[in-house]
């Protein structure tokens, strides 16, 4: 993708904190920045498509919903399965985010990351066995890392 022109910058900068919670958000921003809604999902799509943005979803707040316990399960599985496995993990719907990272033997066997989020450590390890049954003998280990605190949850932000 081309750089940003100036309206682009100014849409990423509007919905950088978020869409706005409102019944229609696209029209909310349009509003705001002189624009029709229709231009403003056209240009956060092609920049969605040229790479400029990563994604447009919602980040939930998941201890305000009462999670309080999250876990990254970390997956020692065989490298050939790691796409299939990721598909399949990365669908359920409670786990946020799931991918691939490499290993850093022979301390760090791990090569595939799942968050899960449950309301206490008991329904987060509940998760965890579902996700190795689901697993089967693809699963040849496997950890789960607690957090301990909420840390950024927001990525650069631009000024204009």
């Amino acid at each position: 993708m081309n750089a940003p022109d100036d309206i682009d910058r100014r849409i990423i900068v509007a919905t950088q904190g978020g869409l706005p919670l409102v019944p229609e958000p696209y029209q909310a921003v349009a509003d705001e920045l002189g624009l029709a809604a229709e231009d403003v999902m056209a240009r956060m799509q092609a920049m969605l498509d040229g790479g400029l943005i990563r994604r447009i979803g919602a980040v939930p707040n998941h201890y305000a919903l009462g999670y309080r316990a999250n876990g990254m399960s970390v997956w020692d599985v065989p490298d050939a399965a790691i796409t299939e496995l990721g598909k399949k993990i990365g669908a359920l719907d409670f786990v946020s985010h799931c991918y691939h990272r490499p290993r850093h033997l022979p301390h760090w066997p791990y090569n595939l990351f799942a968050m899960v989020h449950g309301r206490d450590r008991d329904e987060v390890g509940e998760k965890v066995n579902r996700i190795a049954e689901l697993m089967g003998v693809k699963d040849r280990g496997h950890q789960v890392l607690y957090s301990h605190r909420i840390l950024k949850k927001t990525g650069m932000r631009f000024t204009g």
